[in-house]
């Protein structure tokens, strides 16, 4: 017998691990006392207050999926569980990128590099996970009214891991590492997203 997923308990199951990837955030702030918030370092604080933010617009993006669909199958809950792993991996190079500009000494090329790398990975893992989630509900929704909007969310968010092969591949050859580049090309997300929401919607609305 085949029972009914119980997206309830997916979402709760996400959000569980979304808290503690923010908790793993929190306790690695670090003080040099535990009574005065003049002793915090400011820097640390900076990296983790930036992290904390993105990782919210993660859990929001997460969050709008279960509500753009109601299709839930095995395959879905094996890309999120996936998902899900890479966001606990993810907000650690991010808050190494972010404290890395306010290193001064220490921060060669190489390691540079390293960090806009394993963060590209991070990056382009989430976004792949999110877009075949959108495939998948895409291919099996039965609601035709919706199923537009979710071809539209899976090729809007292949764009996000396309910019961030690009960065991989320029941190990798070590391209303007010096000024950030691999950094400054997710700026390309802002045009070509722009590009495909415009053609996207000039050839299925005049269908």
């Amino acid at each position: 017998m085949k029972f009914p997923h119980n997206i309830s308990r997916i979402e709760a199951f996400s959000d569980a691990v979304f808290a503690f990837a923010a908790t793993l955030l929190v306790v690695s702030i670090g003080t040099d006392s535990t009574d005065s918030l003049i002793d915090i370092d400011f820097k640390l604080f900076t990296g983790f207050a930036i992290s904390f933010f993105v990782l919210v617009i993660l859990w929001f993006l997460h969050y709008n999926f279960f509500r753009r669909t109601d299709y839930m199958d095995n395959v879905i809950i094996s890309i999120n569980a996936v998902l899900l792993f890479v966001v606990l991996y993810y907000v650690f190079p991010l808050k190494s990128l972010i404290n890395s500009w306010f290193q001064t000494q220490g921060m060669t090329p190489d390691r540079l590099a390293g960090i806009f790398e394993l963060y590209g990975i991070g990056f382009a893992l989430i976004f792949l996970c999110l877009s075949l989630m959108y495939y998948r509900a895409y291919k099996k929704s039965k609601n035709l009214e919706n199923v537009m909007s979710l071809l539209f969310y899976v090729r809007h968010f292949g764009l996000f891991v396309l910019v961030a092969v690009i960065s991989i591949i320029t941190a990798y050859l070590q391209i303007g590492i010096n000024y950030g580049l691999p950094g400054i090309l997710y700026a390309l997300l802002g045009p070509f997203c722009s590009v495909h929401s415009y053609l996207f919607y000039k050839k299925y609305k005049t269908d």
